[in-house]
């Protein structure tokens, strides 16, 4: 079991460090980018946001550029990582348990333009998501806030650096 976890771990990292070129899109004289595997570095970790962050961030701009992959280093190429996973009590009940729960994620992400510095720029995007605090956070509930919270994280960032464009 381990092995397999391990393999996962070094074929996803290899396959998270690769560039991508563009087949369509308007992006100037860009021609690739490049998405940087993205470490959780926050004091609570969750194993799974690294890799669904970073798969969900390459798919995005796979979708909505036509990027195909290639192994050279990108025009444009995002790096960063997971600053911040942590679960905050929203709400109280009268025996001062909580009763309402927030999952925030912030990730720091450098984006760079080799062909237009101006472009470039490095920002924190963090989103949250609530959930009843008698839930256990994991399965459904994690599943459903991370996707929530990745889905617009993801989406900000594609926003933010294709105004740049």
């Amino acid at each position: 079991m381990k092995k397999i976890i391990l393999s996962l771990i070094i074929i996803a990292t290899l396959i998270g460090c690769g560039a991508y070129s563009f087949t369509g899109g308007n992006t100037g004289d860009a021609k690739t980018i490049q998405i940087d595997f993205f470490p959780n570095n926050a004091p609570l970790v969750e194993p799974a946001l690294t890799q669904k962050f970073t798969n969900d961030l390459q798919d995005l701009f796979t979708r909505q550029t036509n990027l195909t992959l290639t192994n050279s280093n990108g025009d444009l190429h995002f790096s960063g990582e997971i600053t911040g996973y942590r679960v905050t009590p929203m709400s109280g009940t009268a025996d001062q348990t909580a009763a309402q729960n927030r999952l925030t994620v912030t990730v720091n992400v450098r984006f760079t333009n080799k062909l237009e510095e101006k472009d470039d720029f490095e920002k924190n995007f963090s989103f949250y998501s609530d959930f009843p605090a008698d839930a256990q956070l994991t399965g459904g509930v994690l599943d459903t806030a991370l996707d929530e919270i990745v889905e617009r994280l993801t989406q900000d960032i594609f926003n933010a650096s294709v105004a740049k464009w």
